[in-house]
Parts: C-alpha cells; sequence; structure tokens
C-alpha cells in the first residue's frame, strides 16, 4: 500500500519544525544504538503531512515504508473495537458480568493470602468482572511482567504471554482459576483483560478472533497487511526485533527472517498478538477520527468512538490515582482511560502539549500511537526495541509535533 505525502504547510505544520522531529529521532536513537530503526507518520485529517524512516529493517537492510512490525498492546484498541461492535448489535452489554459468557470466573475471588508455595486464600467478591472492567483494565486481572505480587507469578508460572502458551480454552480456564489482585472496578491494572475480550469475541461470534477480525475490521478497512501470523510471502518485509540490554542497549530478541510470528500460535492474542504496518494501523486511527467510519465503511458509529475515548476511571480520576500497576503509562499525571484507550483529560498536569480528548495507547517493543479529535490529528511510531519504558521517546515526538503546528 503506497503512503502519499502531502505539503505539510497547506495541513497546517511547518516543514522545518517537523524536520527537526527526524534530526532528533536520527541522532539521538538510531546514530545513538538505542533503536535499530524507526518510523514516523504524522497525519492530519485524512492526509499525511510528515512521513519519515530510517536505520536497518534488518542487519545491512534499510527499513522500508511497507516495513511489517510487531504492534503488541496497539492490539487491544483493535480488540476493543470488536467487542464494541457486539455491544451495538445488543450481543452483550458493558455492565454484564463476564461470567454470563465465560461461566469459569464464575467462582473467580479475590487475594486474601499465599503464594506459589502455598494455596491461594480467597473470598468472594463483592460484584462480578463485568465487560466495562475489562475494557478499561478494572478487572483486578493482571500481567506476568510487572512481577510485583504472587499472583504475577502464578501468571508466569502459566506461561500466559508465551507463544507456546495453552489454547484459549486452557487459557480462560487457568486464569479464572487465580485470585484477582482486587475487587472488580476499585482499581486500574495494566493486565491481560484484553486477551480475555479475545475470547468474548470467539464466544459469541462463534469465530476465531482472526477470523471476526478479518471479516468486520480488516476486510472493510482495507488492512492487508495486518494479521496474527505473518504470511510466508511476507516474512522478508518483517523487521529483526530486539530487547534492551544495559551493556550493549539492544540484544537480539526475534529475528525477522525465522519469527515467532510466522507461525500459528495456540491462542490469538487480543491484548498483543498482531503485526501490522504505518499505512494500514493508518486506515485504523483514520477510521477513530473519522468517528468509526472510512471510506464509507462504518465500523461503529461516532457515538461508540466517544464513549469510548471518554475516561471511565471511577470518579474521573487519572491513572497515577488509581493504578496498582508498574507499568510506565500509570505515571503519567492527567491520563485517565476509556475503553481500551488511554485518555487525556488535563493536559496541563501531563506537562505536555495536546488537547483534553486525545487517545492513544503503544505496544511493549516500543510502538505507539494517538489520535487527536481536536487538531485534527494522527500520529505513528514505529520500532522494535522491547520494553516500551526504555526511552521516554513518545513524549519528545508528541511535543515537537505539536510545536511544528502552526494552525
Amino acid at each position: 500500500m503506497t503512503l502519499t505525502v502531502s505539503d505539510p504547510q497547506s495541513l497546517g505544520f511547518d516543514a522545518a519544525r517537523l524536520a527537526r522531529i527526524d534530526a532528533h529521532l536520527q541522532s539521538k536513537y538510531i546514530d545513538g544504538g538505542r533503536y535499530p530503526h524507526a518510523a514516523l507518520l504524522i497525519g492530519r485529517g485524512d492526509e499525511i503531512a510528515h512521513l519519515w524512516v530510517s536505520g536497518d529493517a534488518r542487519p545491512g537492510e534499510a527499513l522500508k515504508e511497507d516495513a511489517i512490525f510487531r504492534i503488541a498492546s496497539m492490539t487491544k484498541p483493535i480488540t476493543s473495537i470488536a467487542v464494541m461492535q457486539l455491544v451495538e448489535q445488543g450481543k452483550v452489554a458493558l455492565s454484564e458480568p463476564i461470567a454470563k459468557y465465560l461461566p469459569e470466573f464464575a467462582t473467580t475471588g479475590a487475594f486474601v493470602s499465599g503464594s506459589g508455595n502455598t494455596p491461594f486464600v480467597t473470598r468472594p467478591l463483592l460484584q462480578p468482572i463485568r465487560i466495562l472492567d475489562l475494557l478499561r483494565h478494572t478487572s483486578g486481572l493482571t500481567y506476568s511482567f510487572q512481577e510485583r505480587s504472587n499472583i504475577d507469578a502464578a501468571y508466569r508460572k502459566g506461561g500466559f504471554e508465551r507463544f507456546d502458551g495453552p489454547d484459549m480454552a486452557t487459557y480462560v480456564k487457568t486464569v479464572a482459576a487465580l485470585p484477582l489482585e482486587f475487587e472488580p472496578g476499585s482499581a486500574w491494572n495494566y493486565s491481560i483483560s484484553t486477551d480475555i475480550l479475545g475470547a468474548l469475541v470467539e464466544k459469541i461470534s462463534g469465530q476465531t478472533l482472526a477470523e471476526y477480525f478479518q471479516k468486520h475490521i480488516f476486510g472493510p478497512l482495507g488492512m492487508v497487511d495486518t494479521s496474527f501470523q505473518l504470511p510466508a510471502d511476507k516474512t522478508d518485509r518483517l523487521t529483526d526485533c530486539y530487547v534492551w540490554d544495559p551493556k550493549t542497549r539492544m540484544k537480539a530478541y526475534d529475528s525477522g527472517a525465522n519469527s515467532a510470528w510466522s507461525r500459528k500460535p495456540n491462542y490469538y492474542s487480543g491484548g498483543g498478538g498482531l503485526v501490522s504496518t504505518l499505512a494500514d494501523y493508518h486506515r485504523f486511527t483514520r477510521m477513530l477520527l473519522g468517528g468509526g467510519e472510512l471510506d464509507g465503511q462504518i465500523i461503529v458509529a461516532p457515538h461508540t468512538i466517544r464513549l469510548m475515548t471518554a475516561n471511565h476511571l471511577p470518579g474521573g480520576g487519572d491513572l497515577t490515582q488509581h493504578s496498582k500497576s508498574l507499568f510506565s503509562e500509570a505515571e503519567n499525571a492527567g491520563a485517565g482511560f476509556g475503553l481500551g484507550f488511554g485518555v487525556t483529560i488535563d493536559p496541563a498536569a501531563t506537562m505536555m502539549p495536546g488537547n483534553a480528548g486525545d487517545f492513544y495507547w503503544g505496544g511493549m517493543f516500543s510502538t505507539g500511537f494517538f489520535v487527536d479529535p481536536v487538531d485534527d490529528i494522527i500520529m505513528i511510531f514505529m520500532t522494535q526495541l522491547m520494553p516500551s519504558s526504555a526511552y521516554p521517546v513518545r513524549r519528545e515526538i508528541k511535543t515537537m509535533l505539536y510545536s511544528a503546528l502552526t494552525g
């Protein structure tokens, strides 16, 4: 899919100031050996104002505009849109307990005591996990990589985030048998909630998550390079992926030529399993900016997008007030959480330029995006270094982007 760049001045950007972003990323991250490669797309409305790619997709192979990246948690907004399609059709309601559709959670309790060496003691829940709780990460579920609690350790033992982990039925059964970190709805914790939403979509639709996405989202939007399993004829476009290392800065994690993403996973991870491209994710974000519609294809209604991008944290608070997570995004004052997106509720508190109502998320390989409905802006950043908290690149890009905006 060809990306066509318009004149940035006609879209209200200063070209020289946009070029400063490229120079900053090039000198600090590419030439500085912090990222193997990087790609940046800045859009306004349906047009692209700025496009930059640099570095090596693989050693000796320059990154191209059609490169394929592991987008990890940028899968979450797509899964959340799928759930809201089912809500729109009356097949599920946000207020309903997930046990209505996934009965394994009917007896899930809240943590009292226990560890990997002693049995867990739980107490009955005061209220069940609702669909709403999964979408806004107030379910009490967790992630193994947080490594801060005995429940996290139990998740690691279960291998929930491994590509060779259990199938979806076993996944759900095993998770539901473990305690919740807290009473549903009482706090925020970044978690496998969106993977459970993927199981919910499969249960209600009767399709695999891959089939559902293709029929109801990817196909209608023309997202031709987004999938859970990379087709053989596209493996040459998948970039190498790295993990941060204190000595070498980058250590090989997953090879593009022989990637785990080229094999069929044991379950389709609605929380982090997809690969995608700048062009495909631009079409997805254009749909979001367009109130759920792109090129005549209605994915969800405008009111659904507005509901999803409102702050749903209890009492209207921000993540610093409600988070029990070690996840870096939760350190941002002025940021709330909607139904699948982080949401800016107080730009001054974030200490970044922007607007109340812009929404965003990223992935553990340092990819990220945001959509600003006020100034009609889209930003998509792609690279492949884990973890996303290694460098403050998203904050830097957002700050420099708004400094280039002239109208």
